[in-house]
């Protein structure tokens, strides 16, 4: 190895290098395939797919003085190692006409491509590499927010950070991505998937990295990171901190704690504003405590049950909930009607970041950058559920 090969590779504080600059050793081959095919088979089939899957990856992967070359062709190198939320710094340099792209929790991807190819402008390669490209048509993140390829030749960096599903990208120091949601490619109507491998693309034109350094993210840190980064424009506190002002209902089994609202052991009731709202969007943080049982009221008319006087209850319940639930009994489902995703809550004792939008009917719920409900209380039909909501 030559002494600038020995200065690469070395992750900064805080980062662990996924490629070792010596070998392919932490990694398999796959391609643009729903990694639930991979997931769903037994240990020892996975064990068994993943070595022979290494055949390929051999043919058309190689380590070369300290960077990782792909010919172009073959299956993708995957990371055996799988993330949720994390941070992701890579470098890269290709070739004309190459295509390529980074894969992110098995899910296409943040888009390489050459800027100057222009049979392929239509489709957007003039706006330059770093999109979320398999994105819908004129969804955020979809087209970078700016062009910062490097001419051939010369070195590229990426900083790709992604919480839940909500993703930033940056090229050598420029914003590309700000907080967009990365679609889930495989089916649309999910979220991506909690968490997953990191995929480097192979298509058609020599491509090498170097470099490649992750750091996972906690909970309490995403959490941070999503608050702080929300548009808070129009929005305005309904909890001051403090104490319970304009609140109303049963305040005697609350207290406020550190900033935060929290029931008092053994007892419980109805904590409700005195302000009443219709359509409305609230971001707050909720942490629960093992097997912790609580809702979010919607459009609670302030007596009765609120998962059934009110619009709904949105459910709030540990992620280790004793006893067997039905799957509209988990965390963000409209309660007794439409079941949320599950997977995206954090384990007891951790904040998570929520976000609620009620527009008439409908009800979309985000929690953690992951939206796991996204529906309209008008669809649901069945007359038992419908008798036993009347505030529906």
């Amino acid at each position: 190895m030559s002494a600038d090969a020995a200065e690469l590779n070395v992750p900064p504080k805080g980062f662990k290098a996924l490629f070792n600059g010596k070998n392919l050793s932490g990694w398999y081959g796959w391609s643009t395939k729903n990694p639930e095919d991979l997931w769903s088979m037994s240990a020892d089939d996975q064990a068994a797919y993943k070595k022979k899957s290494l055949e390929d990856v051999n043919q058309h992967w190689s380590v070369q003085d300290g960077i990782l070359v792909n010919d172009g062709h073959g299956l993708y190198l995957t990371s055996e190692e799988e993330f949720s939320n994390f941070e992701l710094l890579i470098d890269y340099k290709t070739v004309p006409k190459a295509d390529s792209g980074i894969y992110l929790k098995a899910v296409p991807q943040v888009q390489i491509w050459d800027f100057t190819e222009e049979a392929k402008f239509g489709i957007g390669a003039d706006k330059g590499s770093g999109g979320l490209w398999n994105n819908s048509k004129g969804a955020k993140g979809k087209d970078p927010l700016v062009r910062a390829d490097k001419p051939f030749g010369e070195w590229n960096s990426f900083r790709i950070r992604q919480i839940g599903s909500r993703t930033w990208v940056w090229m050598n120091g420029k914003l590309l991505v700000d907080n967009a949601i990365m679609e889930n490619y495989f089916d649309r109507s999910r979220p991506l998937f909690p968490q997953g491998p990191i995929q480097l693309q192979t298509h058609g034109g020599e491509i090498s990295w170097r470099n490649v350094f992750v750091r996972e993210i906690s909970p309490n840190e995403a959490t941070d990171i999503l608050s702080e980064s929300a548009d808070d424009k129009g929005f305005v506190s309904i909890f001051n901190g403090k104490d319970l002002s304009g609140w109303q209902g049963a305040t005697a089994s609350y207290d406020v704690v550190d900033g935060a609202i929290q029931c008092r052991k053994g007892t419980g009731g109805n904590l409700f504003t005195e302000k009443e709202y219709s359509d409305f969007v609230v971001r707050l943080e909720i942490k629960t405590p093992p097997a912790g049982n609580n809702g979010l009221a919607i459009r609670y008319p302030g007596k009765g049950n609120p998962a059934f006087d009110g619009m709904t209850e949105l459910q709030v319940l540990d992620v280790e909930y004793p006893g067997k639930l039905a799957p509209y009994q988990f965390h963000g489902s409209a309660y007794s009607m439409v079941p949320a995703h599950r997977g995206y809550l954090y384990p007891a004792g951790h904040w998570n970041y929520q976000e609620v939008t009620v527009v008439g009917s409908k009800i979309k719920v985000e929690l953690n950058g992951s939206v796991i409900l996204d529906c309209d209380l008008a669809d649901v039909t069945d007359e038992a559920k419908i008798k036993q909501h009347p505030g529906k």
